[in-house]
């Protein structure tokens, strides 16, 4: 049950009753109704926008409507009261037996609690990671892919068809410095002493084992052929053993891709960045011309010289931009307007792109492109992941052995484990700095999060096992304890706390709807430490006043309707947790 949508088809129904007595001229669009929590507890259980957003339609003062809204709401049995706050909020009172009757269907749906229908089946491509296949993941990358995952999660999640796509930039000067690297590392693996790395290509110990496999496939054979040759070959494998790595990288974190789509299919055969090129010339949006020089900062793709651009200043973007560069050859930018045109292609309206914070002036081209290739049907939402700062007891941690010059995302999942790797890159919201303490996040402390809220769920279960002693005859998990539970007999939960904990749990389908539409995981997160803190207060309590305990030894009824509470409250920190990627533990070690 979603107490949120259930209310706001109350008050919906409210004005519907008004506009039927004569109050509206015209029918009231009730779309801009909302219901949600009131910003203090203390002004009640929901607060509605409904005068607010409909006063200007009735011809009234916001605060007349909503007396008049506020009458009409105090009619339904399940509201105590309604009054009327500020400029015309109305402050909705609930019968407690509301986040009873919610709690019962949280302990019914089980998994299926929250999970919403808001996206309607409509298709969405999220587009993470998207690395460069020249080396291991670095723990930058770490944050990207876990937000896509887990925003990928959570639109699924609210009913959203998802693909989740990782872009392979297997085109380009830097793949070509790739198989250089790799090719110095096959002359060494042929028994040649190469020095040291020279400057500008990757020193890495990892383009070791491409080395090995190139001397064992073709032995001396690549040494006697000219660079036009052996470049080619030896780039397709050291691409290809870049891209297994990072697989395993992925797969170390949980991270799953649908597609992996390659920038090289843009050109090699059909020339799709040609065709996108030729279609938009043909709608006016591609010209040949010369670029003002750029005021101010100079700009990287800035060239005194007639050549091909993108009418970007008509889809809102700051100036036109090049799609080919001085020796014929395409632009970064002209390849990702094909790509994303592929994506327009497959019929992905919603598209969703994760970058690295080094990538935040590329946007406006960027949705200027999609808005011309699509026609203005498709959307593009970039989400800028800041960086991360890697921090061991409060010291920066800077350098890697592996990788040469940075730490790579596998050794800090091998340290911490993939949990906390998880969590703690969603503990913040993607467009904010993080710093990534290596010690904390294996503390067993309120102040370590993932520990708090895994903690939580731990204890859930550790009150089920302990209240066998009490219930004997209480089933193991799955659904005869479902319809053990079912029978509880909830209007025994009357202490404000309990009651707090079942409007908490009452406000996780209306979260992850909320954090879907504004693609922001991070509001799950949040919402599960502070479904944490309370249930852990609730339990302390109860070692200091005995009544308040899970498991009253005297009082079996009171006992299962309290392990109600305790299965709503392991059932949404096992879904939140899940969404996040992250293991929900019956017990802690």
């Amino acid at each position: 049950m979603n107490v949120f949508q259930r209310f706001t088809e109350h008050v919906r129904a409210a004005v519907t009753a008004l506009a039927e007595a004569g109050v509206f001229p015209s029918p009231p669009d009730l779309s801009r109704i909302v219901v949600e929590p009131p910003r203090e507890a203390s002004h009640g259980d929901l607060a509605t926008n409904a005068a607010m957003a409909l006063a200007k339609d009735a011809g009234l003062k916001p605060r007349d409507l909503a007396e008049k809204i506020a009458n009409e709401m105090s009619k339904r049995p399940e509201v105590t009261g309604a009054e009327i706050a500020g400029p015309g909020f109305i402050n909705l009172t609930l019968d407690p037996a509301v986040w009873r009757e919610a709690l019962a269907g949280i302990v019914r749906d089980g998994a299926a609690f929250g999970r919403g229908g808001v996206g309607a089946g409509r298709k969405v491509n999220v587009e993470y990671v998207s690395a460069n296949p020249t080396g291991p993941m670095h723990v930058g990358h770490c944050r990207g892919a876990v937000f896509g995952d887990a925003l990928a999660n959570l639109l699924a999640a609210a009913g959203f068809a998802v693909t989740r796509e990782y872009y392979i930039n297997d085109a380009g000067a830097q793949v070509d410095v790739l198989a250089r690297s790799a090719f110095l590392r096959y002359r060494e693996a042929l028994g040649e002493d190469i020095g040291a790395i020279p400057e500008g290509l990757y020193p890495g110990d990892y383009l070791k084992p491409v080395g090995t496999a190139l001397a064992a496939q073709y032995g001396g054979k690549l040494n006697a052929m000219p660079e036009s040759e052996w470049l080619p070959i030896t780039r397709s494998t050291a691409i290809t053993m870049m891209m297994a790595m990072i697989r395993e990288d992925l797969a170390a974190l949980n991270v799953e891709h649908d597609v992996f789509y390659s920038e090289r299919s843009l050109i090699d055969g059909t020339d799709r960045v040609g065709a996108t090129i030729a279609a938009l010339r043909a709608e006016g949006q591609v010209y040949e011309g010369r670029l003002a020089p750029p005021k101010g900062a100079p700009v990287e793709d800035y060239e005194d010289r007639e050549q091909t651009l993108f009418r970007a200043t008509g889809f809102g973007d700051d100036v036109d931009r090049p799609l080919k560069k001085s020796d014929g050859s395409y632009t970064y930018f002209a390849s990702d307007i094909a790509y994303h045109k592929t994506k327009f292609d497959r019929g992905f309206l919603d598209m969703i792109d994760v970058w690295g914070a080094d990538h935040g002036g590329y946007i406006k081209r960027m949705k200027a492109a999609v808005k011309a290739v699509s026609h203005g049907t498709a959307e593009l939402d970039v989400k800028i992941v800041q960086l991360v700062k890697l921090m061991r007891a409060g010291v920066e941690v800077k350098m890697s052995k592996r990788s040469g010059d940075f730490v790579t995302l596998r050794e800090v999942v091998d340290e911490v484990g993939r949990d906390a790797v998880r969590f703690m890159m969603l503990y913040r919201k993607n467009d904010a700095p993080l710093d990534f303490d290596l010690a904390k996040v294996i503390e067993q402390s309120k102040d370590n999060p993932v520990f708090y809220v895994q903690y939580g769920h731990a204890r859930g279960h550790s009150i089920f096992r302990n209240a066998t002693e009490v219930l004997p005859d209480m089933p193991g998990e799955g659904p005869a304890r479902t319809a053990y539970l079912s029978q509880a007999p909830l209007q025994r939960l009357d202490d404000p706390a309990e009651l707090a904990l079942m409007r908490k749990l009452a406000l996780f389908p209306r979260l992850l709807e909320s954090a879907a539409v504004a693609h922001e995981p991070h509001r799950v997160a949040f919402y599960l430490y502070e479904l944490a803190s309370e249930f852990h207060a609730q339990y302390t309590r109860g070692n200091a006043a005995p009544h308040l305990r899970f498991i009253i030894q005297d009082d079996p009824q009171l006992t299962v309707a309290r392990l109600g509470l305790v299965q709503g409250i392991v059932t949404v920190f096992a879904s939140g947790l899940a969404l996040l990627g992250v293991e929900a533990p019956s017990e802690m070690r």
